[in-house]
């Protein structure tokens, strides 16, 4: 299997964290958060990964070096202005067929191996790791009927949804869909492949996940990091 791993974000919403050190360098515990997903990946399988960098560049290369330290083979590609999300994946030369792409700021313990098997066998040109997240919503909810009448009321509901948890499988078909040279996220992908009657499917993930994007999702991080390591470790 190969990945690839989006990790040329500035972190604002993690500073003061993100001030000295680029987000997949935060550590969770004692590692750096990128460590931690690259050796999850290399335990299921992944044998080579390219990560996509921008931002502190530099510092991220140093660190990864080729991978060899790490078990697992480690390109780079280098964006020139900012692409978003989904545009960088086209500066990657020799992509095989199907590959993974995340996020480089992940806490989970989902299978990409499952993930990766089930994309591949289900003739999708896309395929989203998807989580339920429960949504509170502070105020009382009104359902209006015809002529502004009310039809029920809830006091503060919770309501499930499902999310994208910046995790996914492609097929190599997807690239024509990305503009070149031009800020395109994975957003923008959906859509267009949704819009072309392309078959995108979903991978329901019910066990842990975590993005780190504000403090108060780090700080959780580094309280659930032991008990996800050793989980991890066991798979």
């Amino acid at each position: 299997m190969r990945a690839v791993i989006l990790a040329g974000g500035k972190g604002v919403r993690l500073k003061p964290y993100t001030v000295s050190l680029p987000k997949p360098l935060v550590p969770v515990g004692e590692e750096p958060i990128l460590k931690i997903l690259l050796q999850n990946l290399r335990r299921q399988g992944v044998r080579e990964a390219t990560i996509c960098v921008n931002h502190m560049a530099d510092l991220i290369e140093a660190y990864f070096g080729d991978g060899s330290k790490f078990g697992i083979s480690v390109q780079y590609t280098h964006e020139q202005q900012p692409l978003g999300t989904a545009a960088p994946i086209k500066l990657i030369k020799s992509l095989p067929d199907d590959f993974l792409v995340m996020n480089g700021d992940l806490l989970t313990d989902i299978s990409f191996k499952q993930l990766y098997w089930q994309h591949k066998h289900n003739d999708a040109i896309m395929t989203i790791a998807t989580h339920t997240q429960k949504i509170k919503v502070d105020y009382g909810v009104i359902k209006p009927g015809p002529d502004h009448t009310a039809e029920s009321f809830v006091e503060k509901p919770t309501y499930d949804i499902n999310v994208c948890m910046g995790i996914y499988a492609l097929n190599k078909r997807a690239l024509d869909y990305i503009p070149d040279g031009t800020r395109f996220g994975f957003d923008d992908l959906v859509k267009a492949l949704l819009a072309k009657g392309e078959t995108v499917r979903t991978f329901p993930h019910t066990g842990y996940w975590l993005d780190i994007g504000r403090p108060e999702e780090y700080e959780q991080a580094n309280n659930d990091c032991h008990q996800l390591l050793s989980d991890n470790q066991a798979n």
